[in-house]
Order: C-alpha cells, then structure tokens, then sequence
C-alpha cells in the first residue's frame, strides 16, 4: 500500500476490554477525527462483573458508534477498515466490541482488523508524543510493563509477577469501599497522606509483585491506620518500583526516552518521580494526555491503520477474542530493527 493512500486512510477503531466501550476514527496521518467512550461503573466497593460490563456495552455501543462517525463527518461506508480489541481482556466484554466489530465490517464490505489492546497503548502513546524507540513504563488494570520497541516486537524488560500496580490500586479501593476504578480516589487520598508506612519493596530482578504490598496495606486499614497514609504509602512505594525499574531499562537500553501510558499514567504523583528519572539520565519525558492515558477507540483505531496499512486484516467469519494474550507474541512489521 503507498504512503499517499495509507495517510488518506480513516479507521473506525472499537474499544470493549473491560469497564469502558469506546469508538474512534484515526486517519492515516495520524489525525484523531473523533473518540467518544462509556465507562461502567459498578457500585462502590464492587469490582468490575464481565457480564454487567457487557450488558452496558451492548447498550452503549450503537450510540457511540453512531456519534464517533458523526462526529468525524463520516459514514461506516467511507471508512477503510473497521478495528476491534481482540484481547487481552474480559471474555464477555470484547464479545460485545468483536461483534459490533464484526457485523459492520460484514454488512459494508470493510476489511476488519484485530488489535491487542496493550500495543493500541504503545503506539498510541508513540502517535501523541512523537518518541521513535522510547524505553516505555505500561501501567495499567490489565498490564504492568516496562518495555522496548525491537526487531518486530515490543520486547518485556520487566513485568509484574502478580497483580497489575492498576490491580493493586483498584483491589485496595474496593476494600475502601471506593468507586472503581479507584486510581482517582486512591490518588486524591494520597494527597492527604504524611506518614510513610513499612510496606513490602519486592524487585525481583527486572520484575515486580505487588501481592504482599495489597496485603499489608489492607492490614493497616484493619488496624486502624488512616487511609491518607495507607493510600500515600502505597503510591510512593509502588511507584518507587516502577521508577527502579524503568530507570534501568534507560541505562541499559541508553533510550533517550522515556514514555508512560495505560491508565495509571495519568497520575500526578508517578508522572512527577518519572520526570526525575528522566532528568538523571538525561532523557526527555513522554507523556500521554490524561484523555487518552485510559482506555478509547483511538488506540484500537490508530494500531488497527499500522496493521492494516502493512497488509494484516482477517475474514468476519474468522474473527475471534483472545481473553489471555501477550503483547510480545505479536508480529509489528513497523517496527523493523
């Protein structure tokens, strides 16, 4: 495909992983034309349930579609490509998206393309922030991973070896009994915080676990510790974590950047230790918008124009949702040394 027609190219791009539905159209040159979502939200205290989460997807999907193409002055035939997340995730949600996905792509005739959820991060994140190789921290509910873009593949420097830091902010709301997802109420806690309390550091390597830090901070709220310190303590110390481990990603890799996205990403406070990281090794900073830290369409959209733009679109009829799948298994010809 020639590059003038991949930059004229415009991806209707379906977002349906876990609490959020989003649709989005991308244009090949980069240009988000139009993102729209809808986030379930379980009761306070309550984490998300996949078959609730998919009830509201269904509901919401036809409204979202609709508006993401209005809004980008488009009708479903004048697209190129339809793109869905076709994993990692919750089974019951990325049904919903696979077949909204799926019938639009049969009905008008489009080519339909598979997109991993976590690389729709990555090469968004490289889209809005302009980093070629960057060194990249994906802190998210579903992903904690520090990673390098290298011959074909995003290659895992470290990963977690438990629970997501998404998972661990998330679990330790819901024993709050906050809203999910708590990473907001966790983060507005925190700046209540003062006291530093002893929680589990576990580096083990170049990978993390956060399991023994949940457990003792649930302890301490047991116990009667104020949750400010209890949510300020487990911000510092988790992200002290992240921040070992993508400062040595940095000095080994000698990337002279370093870029963060997934939902945590949006946090004030690890944004703040991440500039220093980047300071002493004398790397610039890439952050993502806080709009688009989270989960949306635009990422499905903008990965779903990479595959397609290099020949990778699949049958209706052969679609499928992957619920387990690693973002390292996947062949990205973009991504050529």
């Amino acid at each position: 495909m020639d590059g003038d027609r991949s930059t004229m190219m415009a991806c209707l791009g379906i977002e349906s992983t876990a609490h959020t539905f989003g649709a989005s159209v991308v244009t090949g040159d980069g240009k988000i034309l139009s993102d729209v979502r809808s986030t379930y939200r379980p009761p306070p205290g309550s984490g998300i349930h996949p078959r609730e989460a998919s009830r509201h997807h269904a509901a919401k999907a036809p409204e979202l579609v609709a508006s993401a193409l209005s809004s980008a002055s488009l009708r479903v035939d004048e697209v190129d490509c339809v793109a869905y997340s076709a994993g990692p995730g919750l089974g019951p949600a990325l049904r919903v998206g696979a077949v909204v996905a799926r019938a639009l792509a049969a009905y008008y005739s489009k080519p339909l393309v598979p997109v991993h959820h976590a690389i729709g991060h990555l090469e968004l994140g490289r889209l809005l922030t302009g980093a070629s190789r960057p060194v990249s921290l994906l802190v998210s509910g579903g992903h904690t991973m520090v990673l390098l873009p290298r011959r074909s593949r995003w290659r895992v420097f470290g990963e977690t070896l438990d629970v997501t830091v998404g998972q661990l902010l998330d679990q330790l709301g819901r024993y709050m009994g906050l809203p999910s997802p708590a990473g907001p109420e966790i983060e507005s806690l925190a700046g209540g915080g003062s006291r530093l309390l002893d929680l589990p550091y576990v580096i083990r390597g170049n990978d993390l676990s956060f399991s023994g830090m949940l457990t003792a901070a649930k302890r301490y709220i047991a116990s009667g510790a104020r949750r400010e310190d209890v949510a300020f303590s487990v911000q510092e110390t988790a992200f002290a974590m992240l921040c070992e481990v993508s400062e040595r990603a940095l000095a080994f890799s000698g990337s002279g950047e370093l870029m963060v996205v997934g939902g945590v990403a949006a946090n004030s406070r690890l944004r703040a230790m991440l500039e220093s990281v980047a300071r002493r090794q004398g790397a610039r900073l890439e952050l993502v918008p806080p709009r688009y830290s989270g989960d949306c369409g635009a990422q499905i959209a903008w990965t779903g124009i990479l595959h397609y733009s290099h020949g990778l679109s699949v049958d209706p009829r052969a679609s499928r949702v992957i619920q387990r799948w690693r973002l390292d298994e996947v062949t990205l010809p973009w991504i050529d040394r």
